[in-house]
């Protein structure tokens, strides 16, 4: 077998992607997508009728009278129209993302995450098939605590420390994100060594303490490895719950026959849980006292920011681009 083969014996594959041609390529158990990725999906050309659909439904529901509200209403229905079409080659779940804007946002995370989920109902998707993405804030926290009890899945982003874990796993989180790369860039940038092996990894060490950490203490929290840069990151974290892979490291796992060693281990000596839950005072101390979770947690918000206004901006331009084309044919 080839490593990607054997990695998925001891983990579940999750294509982190949202080109539809790739998942149907690598055949993974779960999808996940972003702001970022989505940008890139719209402006390939096989996306091109996804697009105008959702152009469509957001004009007959918002009127079409302000190209930025439209745009931004085509672009929530766009990334469950990307979802819908992934959930049809994929046995699991998918990973849709609350916009970025409202991370520190309790009230306006749960009615943007309840209106994906009601827009999945009306595809006929059970909400048991999606996963809401929400940034490991605070805030997000707080909002995916109450989801959970809803009946909505959460999937926890941007998440650097174990604080941020702790704190989703004592809401009753589904899915934590933690990001493997980001955290190795941090210290890549800021840290005297240009080089680590995969097992001295700065963010496989992290992930693997948050893993250890849960299945020591028996918390249901899925953990799922997240943002990889090599795959020597993917084979030291082999055997987590499930780990999210880019296309590009899923084609270098296909293509290496070697024998994939290492990894997590199966058992993990019983602790006790805290005996309280972690405060907002805590989280908010232990998260600022992380230099590199405090830093990557806002960087990851700002470039999600940014690639959802990119995405709007390029649905605004096509609603703008219809009202030229209407205006010309009826004068």
């Amino acid at each position: 077998m080839n490593k990607l083969e054997q990695l998925k014996q001891r983990s579940q594959v999750v294509a982190d992607t949202g080109d539809i041609e790739a998942i149907r390529r690598y055949r993974p158990q779960d999808a996940t997508t972003n702001p970022s990725l989505l940008y890139k999906a719209a402006q390939l050309p096989q996306y091109k009728g996804l697009i105008r659909e959702s152009l469509d439904w957001a004009v007959n529901h918002q009127g079409g009278a302000n190209p930025t509200d439209t745009a931004r209403l085509a672009a929530i229905k766009l990334a469950v129209s990307i979802g819908s079409e992934i959930l049809q080659l994929i046995p699991g779940v998918v990973s849709t993302e609350v916009d970025a804007r409202l991370s520190f946002d309790t009230r306006s995370t749960i009615d943007y995450a309840r209106h994906l989920v009601a827009l999945y109902e009306r595809e006929g998707i059970a909400r048991e098939r999606v996963l809401i993405k929400i940034a490991a804030t605070w805030e997000g926290i707080a909002a995916a605590e109450i989801l959970e009890q809803e009946g909505i899945h959460c999937n926890l982003t941007l998440l650097f420390c174990l604080s941020q874990a702790i704190a989703c796993a004592e809401a009753g989180v589904t899915l934590i994100s933690p990001f493997v790369g980001r955290i190795l860039d941090w210290h890549l940038a800021n840290g005297d060594r240009k080089a680590f092996s995969g097992e001295e990894d700065p963010g496989v060490l992290s992930v693997r303490n948050i893993y250890h950490y849960y299945k020591s203490r028996d918390y249901n929290t899925i953990v799922m490895g997240a943002s990889f840069r090599n795959t020597a990151e993917i084979e030291a974290l082999a055997g987590c719950d499930r780990l999210t892979i880019s296309p590009q490291l899923l084609q270098s796992l296909e293509d290496s026959e070697g024998l994939l060693v290492g990894g997590l281990p199966t058992v993990n000596e019983p602790l006790p849980r805290p005996e309280g839950r972690l405060s907002e005072a805590a989280f908010r101390y232990q998260l600022n006292s992380d230099a590199m979770a405090t830093e990557k947690l806002a960087e990851g918000i700002r470039n999600f920011v940014k690639d959802q206004e990119r995405l709007e901006m390029l649905l605004q331009s096509q609603v703008m681009g219809r009202r030229e084309t209407d205006a010309a044919t009826n004068p």
